[in-house]
């Protein structure tokens, strides 16, 4: 099983909010991106290694990020023997191809072939989250069928339904729908689906037929891993897996509550995902 983080994102608000910071507490933030922030005892992608290579769930782990912060990567990857990082070559946000596009060019890249946990660069989970119990999951739908993927979803609260994608599943906890940012009169669900999905190897090259189908699009249309989730549901089986919340680090405020989290809940903690 391979692990692939996106993380060529170039963190617009966060940095934003960093510079418009009147307490100075924060400088130290400026220019890095995201996945690098530090977070308790470590920077934040550093949470995900850590808890890969002790779970040992995963061979490699591909980070692709932008060219503006491929060197930072690279340096921060030399520790890690099973990291590899690549670069979309772009350099600003409006050049951005997207998580979808970056995902496929991480594919046929290093030629995957194999199951892929995607996972978004700026998500961390809460204590309960268990890779081993996550990945058993999967492999128990797949001997059901072969070609089942598996996400997580938690409970939000009903004025978030417009923040996220929020899906429907049945009495198997199948997936039957996904609605991007509903209002919440427009669903009885409240599972929100952070970026953290297990694809089979079956459905990864379905990202070249979604894409193809979407070239004409916005950026908009087809950047959001989510759009690709959503657009898989009906073509492939995708079950969820419950955990109790997500850390989403957009902008000031939930990076502060998601350090703080760490430091006074977690601290000493190595990898807490086993």
């Amino acid at each position: 099983m391979k692990a692939v983080i996106l993380a060529a994102g170039y963190g617009t608000r966060l940095q934003r909010d960093v510079e418009n910071d009147t307490t100075g507490k924060f400088q130290h933030l400026i220019g890095i991106p995201k996945p690098m922030l530090p977070v308790g005892n470590g920077a934040l992608i550093s949470h995900w290694v850590n808890a890969f290579n002790t779970s040992g769930c995963v061979d490699t782990i591909f980070v692709v990020t932008n060219q503006l912060y491929h060197n930072i990567f690279e340096e921060w990857a030399r520790p890690f023997p099973n990291v590899r990082v690549l670069s979309d070559g772009t350099q600003k946000n409006e050049e951005r191809l997207g998580a979808v596009a970056c995902l496929q060019l991480t594919v046929k890249h290093f030629r995957i072939e194999d199951h892929v946990i995607v996972i978004g660069g700026d998500t961390l989970f809460k204590e309960d989250f268990s890779l081993s119990r996550f990945t058993n999951e999967f492999f128990r739908r797949m001997e059901k069928c072969d070609d089942s993927n598996l996400v997580l979803s938690y409970q939000c609260k009903d004025e978030e339904t417009l923040k996220y994608g929020i899906l429907e599943v049945d009495e198997d906890l199948r997936v039957c729908y996904m609605k991007e940012k509903p209002n919440p009169s427009e669903t009885n669900s409240r599972r929100a689906c952070p970026c953290f999905y297990l694809f089979s190897k079956k459905s990864i090259p379905l990202l070249d037929e979604f894409l193809h189908e979407k070239k004409a699009k916005t950026i908009e249309e087809k950047d959001a891993p989510g759009n690709f989730l959503s657009w898989l549901i009906p073509r492939k089986p995708v079950y969820v897996h419950e955990v109790s919340g997500r850390f989403d680090v957009g902008n000031l405020p939930s990076y502060i509550e998601c350090d703080t989290f760490f430091k006074e809940r977690l601290s000493g903690v190595k990898s807490y995902w086993q």
